[in-house]
């Protein structure tokens, strides 16, 4: 049993250090938000036909304007709201929001993303 588990977080340490680094990067998505929960956004871009889900985290609190000059709270994004959402799968492989930021047209991009 001793010798299971030891390979088995050994295969998962290797995984991890093998790990593209691409997949590590942030990344941006833009869409229309579909559904907003406490530790869920799911947003979808018609230009693509994609969706994606985002993991948010307790007390997040990094939602701004498209210029990154105004602050919102997760309140103001409601379904249909044209978003764009910066998000990285550095937590054990699961997407998760860094950063929100709500826009006001699909044609809109984000200017700066705001530092950490």
């Amino acid at each position: 049993m001793f010798n299971v588990r030891t390979a088995i977080v050994a295969l998962g340490v290797a995984t991890i250090a093998l790990a593209p680094q691409a997949a590590l990067a942030a990344s941006t998505f833009y869409g229309i938000v579909q559904h907003v929960s406490v530790n869920n956004i799911k947003v979808y871009d018609p230009k693509t036909h994609n969706g994606l889900s985002f993991l948010i985290f307790p007390k997040f609190d990094r939602v701004f304007s498209g210029d990154g000059k105004t602050t919102y709270e997760m309140k103001d994004i409601k379904p249909g709201k044209y978003v764009g959402v910066i998000y990285d799968q550095k937590a054990l492989g699961a997407r998760h929001a860094d950063q929100i930021f709500i826009l006001t047209n699909a044609n809109q991009r984000i200017t700066e993303p705001v530092g950490h």
